[in-house]
């Protein structure tokens, strides 16, 4: 019993706080549900890892690096257009490599310093050609020994043989030239340049060994004048490769990318990596990230589930259906999403999310769907159009499928589904509609359709064999039972009329109650039809089946008229597993007495007896359980609540509330709803909602004139002991 405001517990407790830890620490029910989600979270953990490291023998992604031979062709699945790296960076080293290397201007000092040389050799040349007590030999040899110069013999012999006259101006000359020159820019490294050049820049006047000689000088104190700048170089290369646009590379479907016998070059490594044919190498640390990733995954669904469901993990069947629904889907997912062509577009997510929706709960079906996102966001390299589609998609087919409480729901989601993809192919596909053939388009529109009514397919045929293989309550089952032509049903009219239409309308103050505070309603009113079919076998001695006013319990003892009455639960439990109702069904028959006494005939006994001291309690008491469900605690309040107006027929509308408080109380105070997960707030709600039912049914009527010897408008019919009510 889950208590939002004071805690009322009728039911005997421990007085001290560690006995009440020690006594739930012990409780079974508790650690069954801990079992349960630690095996749900190891099973759907474990999926989802194998699902991200395990490779499949069928997969067809290639392990290969740059240099390596080609193995098979290799074609594109999806047309695709992404930023090229490889592209991009060669594009870079292109701009960069055609930026010319800047030098620093031309320093004027490196020009005075090679003209105030020149005017030294040119001194010391004079001073050789007159020195009067050197030879010829001795003269040429100290001009070939000047350091900056290359004089050969022939050179030296033409500068001495010069008259006074014509050295004046060959030297003028050589002055004249290298100042020409050295105004001019001469990069390092371009010396050679500037040294071609010294032939052309000497004047005509000169013969050809004097211009020779002059050349020879000149270039000899030819030096540079401007120098490299490396660090304004590269910030300008740099800056015109970070100008370059990302080159954008399009790959058509179907496309060549690789053919048998090529040699892979990295390009063709990136082609393969954003196509999501690449074999990744697994190592210990993504295995961990895995591991890591599908933990959390795992742990964050559970939560929300706990905080969704409180006592889902008690429910052992959906519990494992739910574990077994995501195991599968994951591990499918791996096998079908790395394949090429329009296979992945074939996953059938949407199914997954109709058949949580439907089976357990929708948001829970929400969150599932978003989770499996991120494992086909995995599978695809990040594919936005892939997991904009398989998830918009599983979204419209769980929101439009619901509870799937009809067949035409389910044509109803594949539909929607449906129209969702191609809403999805036709975005995507608008931009690429250049690099997209009409085939393509064709194929992928057809595929979007396969999957829609695929989806919606499996899911019925899934939600049918689940039901049928494992007992499950689904909606189409409860729909077929709801029928008034289920043999149990036509029995139940046919033997019992009175019980049958007592089970109606209890079934519309549960139906009420259980959309009052979010309960199955469905699943509620179709267990409120069922829940009194044990007394097809003995009709007559139920009060409301009884039309000739004689009551047979007055030819009975107490504890027989007991066993009687309770027989009803046994019997309809009996009943139900021999026309396969399932255990949902079969629970509202166990429990909507739950461990009550049969107060009419135990305080008969006890009259008999002379005090209770000699009366066996427990041979007046339903076997139970008590209920464990919000459905059938709403069936029991439900039950006993119309029984005991119906007996005390309340004159005013205040009176029939106190009536349900007082019924609602007793079942509360007496522990009936401890295991039931009902709240005071839901108890409040379930009272007024059976106002709003029995106010509609137990009111004053007018009496009409003529109508002698009835009874007074609003007076109670006299009740005919023995009433073996249900438990009021």
């Amino acid at each position: 019993m889950t208590d939002t405001r004071q805690p009322l517990l009728a039911a005997p407790t421990d007085q001290t706080t560690g006995g009440f830890l020690d006594r739930w620490s012990r409780d079974p029910a508790r650690w069954r549900a801990r079992l349960n989600l630690v095996l749900f979270c190891l099973l759907v953990a474990l999926a989802i890892f194998l699902s991200q490291t395990i490779d499949w023998p069928e997969s067809r992604n290639l392990r290969v690096q740059v240099g390596d031979i080609s193995p098979i062709d290799v074609r594109a699945p999806r047309p695709l257009i992404y930023q090229s790296e490889v592209l991009t960076q060669e594009a870079r080293e292109r701009a960069a490599a055609a930026v010319q290397p800047i030098f620093d201007p031309p320093q004027t000092r490196v020009a005075r310093q090679q003209i105030a040389r020149a005017a030294q050799i040119i001194d010391f040349i004079s001073l050789t050609r007159n020195d009067p007590y050197a030879g010829e030999e001795e003269k040429i040899a100290a001009l070939g020994s000047i350091s900056d110069l290359k004089i050969d013999e022939q050179t030296a012999r033409v500068l001495l043989e010069l008259s006074d006259e014509r050295w004046e101006v060959v030297a003028n000359e050589i002055t004249r030239v290298l100042d020409r020159a050295m105004r001019q820019e001469i990069r390092e490294g371009e010396l050679y340049r500037a040294q071609r050049a010294v032939p052309g820049q000497i004047a005509f006047g000169l013969n050809d060994q004097e211009a020779a000689a002059v050349t020879l000088i000149v270039q000899g104190l030819l030096k540079p004048n401007a120098f490299y700048n490396a660090a304004r170089t590269e910030e300008a290369r740099a800056a015109a490769a970070a100008s370059v646009t990302p080159v954008e590379r399009t790959v058509a479907e179907g496309e060549t990318i690789l053919r048998s016998g090529d040699r892979i070059d990295a390009l063709d490594i990136e082609a393969l990596d954003v196509l999501g044919l690449l074999e990744v190498e697994h190592d210990w640390r993504s295995d961990l990230a895995a591991g890591v990733l599908a933990l959390l995954l795992t742990l964050l669904f559970a939560a929300f589930v706990s905080q969704r469901r409180p006592g889902f993990w008690s429910q052992n069947l959906q519990v494992y259906l739910l574990a077994g629904i995501l195991t599968f889907f994951a591990l499918l997912a791996k096998v079908l999403l790395p394949l090429p062509s329009v296979t992945p577009y074939l996953f059938p997510l949407a199914g997954m999310s109709m058949l949580i929706g439907a089976l357990i709960d929708l948001p829970v079906a929400v969150v599932a769907t978003l989770m499996l996102t991120l494992l086909v966001a995995g599978h695809t390299q990040g594919n936005v159009e892939l997991i904009t589609f398989m998830s918009l998609g599983a979204l419209a087919g769980a929101l439009s499928l619901g509870r799937g409480e009809r067949i035409n729901s389910f044509v109803r989601a594949g539909a929607w589904i449906t129209i969702t993809n191609l809403a999805v192919l036709i975005t995507f596909r608008l931009p690429l509609i250049a690099v997209t053939t009409d085939q393509d388009l064709l194929v992928l529109n057809a595929a979007g359709l396969v999957n829609g009514i695929f989806s919606s397919s499996f899911t019925l045929v899934v939600f049918y064999l689940l039901g049928q293989a494992f007992g499950l309550t689904t909606s189409l089952q409860l729909l077929e039972l709801s029928r008034p032509t289920h043999p149990l049903l036509r029995q139940l009219l046919l033997k019992a009329p009175g019980t049958y239409h007592h089970t109606l309308l209890v079934g519309n103050m549960a139906e009420e109650a259980a959309g009052a505070i979010g309960a199955d309603i469905l699943l509620t009113r179709v267990g409120s039809f069922y829940h009194d079919v044990g007394k097809i076998l003995r009709p007559y001695f139920f009060i409301e089946n009884s039309t000739d006013g004689e009551n047979p319990h007055d030819r009975l003892d107490p504890y027989t008229s007991a066993r009687i009455i309770i027989s009803h639960v046994t019997d309809g439990v009996e009943l139900a597993h021999k026309h396969h109702l399932p255990e949902a069904i079969i629970d509202f028959i166990r429990e909507h007495h739950g461990t009550t006494r049969v107060e009419y005939f135990y305080h008969q006994a006890c009259q008999e007896q002379e005090g209770s001291d000699h009366v066996d309690e427990s041979q007046f008491r339903y076997p139970g359980p008590r209920p464990r469900s919000r459905e059938t605690a709403i069936l029991m309040l439900a039950d006993g609540c119309e029984a005991t107006v119906r007996a005390m027929n309340p004159r005013t509308h205040e009176e029939m509330a106190e009536l349900i408080r007082s019924v609602i109380n007793r079942r509360l105070m007496s522990g009936q709803l401890d295991e039931s997960q009902l709240t005071l707030r839901d108890l409040n709600l379930i009272g007024e909602a059976f106002e709003r039912v029995l106010q509609g049914i137990h009111h004053p009527r007018v009496k009409y004139p003529g109508e002698v010897g009835r009874e007074t408008p609003g007076r109670p019919e006299p009740v005919q002991p023995p009433q073996p009510l249900p438990a009021a």
